[in-house]
Parts: C-alpha cells; structure tokens; sequence
C-alpha cells in the first residue's frame, strides 16, 4: 500500500535522491543540502500552524511505500506565492499594427512580464521515482493533493495554479532561453534554472528585458516551444486538464513552459469529493477487475494521511464509508470517524 504523509526531518536522504534524480527543469527540488533542510523546516513548521487563511505556508508530502518504508515521490502545495519572492511570469498577448492608409494589418503575439498570479496557491513538486510509474500511483500522487485542499480549503487561496516544465534537451538546454541568453544573459540555462532553485531571482529584475518582447522576434526554435511541455511532463498536464485546468497564457520567464490555473471549487476530485462516517469491517468481496478504486483521507494536518485502494466500499443508503482494517490503520483511523475520499 503507498500512503502520503506530511514530510519529516528522517526523510532528508530520500528528499535529496529524489531531487538528484529529478534533474533539469526541477527547479523546486536543488541538490542542495541546505535548501532541502530549510524545505523540510518549513514544511513541519506549516504542517504544525493553526490559521484560517493563506500565508506563506509550505505543505511538502511523501508517498511511502507502507511495507518496505521506502519513500518513492513527492508531492507539494505552497499555500501563497509571491509574498516573499516575486513569482514571475510572461503573460501572451497581442497587439495589433493597423494601418488604414496602408490596408495593412497585422496582429502580433507580445510577451510581457508580469507578476499577476502573486498571493494564488501552487501545486508544485510532483515526482515519483521511475520503479513506481505503474498502475494508479502517479495518478493518485497527482490527486492526492486535493483531498488534502478540499479538507482544509481556508488554507489555501481561490485561484490554484500549476507550473509546467517547458521543453528542454536531454542536457537541460531549453531554445527559448537559449534567445533569451543571446540577447540578454551570459549563462547558460542550466545555471540560472539552478539559481532559481536555489531562490536566487534577483538576476531576473536586473537583466529580463524590462518591455514586451515581440514573439516573431524570436528564433523559430523559440516560438515553437512557447505554452508547450517537456514530453515527460505530458501525463501531468493531461491529469491537470481533466482536473480543470485550463491556460490562459501565462508561461515560464525561462523554458516557456505553461502556467495553468483552475478555481479551488471548480476542481474535479475537489468537487466530487465526498466526506462520511467509516466503518471498518472486511468487505464481502473484491473484484481486483472491476472494483472501484478509491482515494481517501483522514481530516489531520500534522498526521495526514491518504491511500488508494480497492478496499474500500461507499454505502449510499447509510451515507457510509466501508474500509478494511489495514486500509484504516494506515490512514489512523478509528471506528466512527470521518474520511474524505473521492473514486479515482
């Protein structure tokens, strides 16, 4: 059984073997002993606060492997961007050349860089190691996060939003910074991608170009790659989009790639979520084909936990959650309690 739970100081080496193995593009996980730490500190730190509203909490999640204890990804929520650092974007727009004595006219993409989504929530860090890319876990992994927003829906601000990693070589190379560092930067995109991990973004301030940028200007390389993913990034976009998600043309000041954003109500697994009493007894029978899989919670912060599993039943007459012992132990719950849960 794989559980997701808060993140703890005994988890740094797992943290820092996924962040290796994450590599570029994965801007927030550095390889970086300090930096993780720091994630971990904030994280407990977050996961321990009692508000009623978003500030600038980090919530930093682990999917273990319940048998082995092994720690196989990540997942993250950063409650408020921008208050502390600003979070840049470029928004595409357009603007139009017109002519009338001419008859021409011509509309033209613009990039500008703003600052629009400050203060959104972010759902960030999704990793999970290459040996547990099977079945439902990377779906879940993806979901989970919204259980835990659902049930604490005052931690977290209305508009949600997701980064997406931009296109890239296989040696971290992007062709829109590629541009960009032609004509504005002397490094290369590895380097200042690490910056930006390591929460170094003055250089962006000092040295972005300070007016829209005409997208035809650009390489033809450039162009091409602006509001598209890196094709292992693909997946996650797809879950996302069926989520809610949607791009409005905010995309990554370095690789291009797209900012979306859904409405924290208007989420799928968030809306069709349910909370009820459980009931914990062995169910009668499970059909590994054709039974649902469900994913479920318990109400905690500090002690969240969540799971997948067939091993679960909804009563619709008695407004009940059935689970079986394991499934309840491992999400520390006790008879008459209640769980979110929703059918992924």
């Amino acid at each position: 059984m794989h559980v997701l739970r808060p993140i703890t100081a005994t988890d740094f080496d797992a943290l820092k073997q996924i962040a290796i193995e994450s590599g570029h593009g994965f801007t927030s996980l550095p390889v970086n002993d300090a930096l993780l730490l720091d994630k971990i500190e904030r994280a407990e730190r977050s996961f321990a606060k009692n508000i009623n509203q978003p500030q600038d909490e980090s919530y930093l999640f682990v999917l273990e492997d319940s048998e082995t204890g092994e720690v196989v990804g990540t997942t993250a929520i950063e409650a408020a961007v921008g208050l502390n650092v600003p979070l840049y974007h470029y928004h595409l727009g357009k603007t139009v050349h017109h002519s009338r004595t001419l008859n021409v006219y011509n509309t033209v993409d613009i990039l500008s860089m703003c600052n629009d989504y400050t203060g959104c929530s972010e759902i960030c860090t999704l990793f999970l190691r290459e040996a547990s890319r099977k079945g439902l876990t990377g779906r879940f992994l993806s979901r989970s996060r919204f259980l835990f927003m659902a049930q604490h829906s005052e931690r977290f601000a209305d508009t949600i939003i997701a980064e997406m990693r931009g296109v890239s070589d296989e040696h971290g190379h992007s062709p829109f910074w590629q541009w960009l560092e032609e004509h504005f930067f002397s490094i290369e995109f590895p380097q200042a991608d690490h910056l930006v991990g390591l929460g170094d973004k003055v250089f962006i301030s000092e040295l972005m170009p300070k007016y829209p940028i005409y997208a035809n200007l650009l390489s033809k390389k450039a162009q091409a790659v602006i509001g598209k993913v890196h094709d292992k990034t693909k997946p996650a976009l797809k879950l996302l989009e069926k989520e809610g998600f949607e791009h409005r043309g905010y995309v990554d000041l370095f690789d291009a790639g797209p900012t979306v954003e859904a409405k924290l109500g208007n989420i799928r697994s968030v809306r069709e979520s349910l909370v009820c009493p459980i009931s914990i007894g062995e169910l009668d029978y499970v059909d590994e084909q054709s039974s649902d899989t469900l994913a479920i919670c318990n109400q905690g912060v500090s002690d969240f936990r969540a799971t997948f599993t067939k091993h679960a039943h909804y009563n619709h007459a008695k407004h009940t959650l059935i689970i079986s012992q394991e499934v309840a132990h491992a999400l520390k719950l006790q008879q008459g309690d209640a769980a979110r849960f929703f059918r992924l």
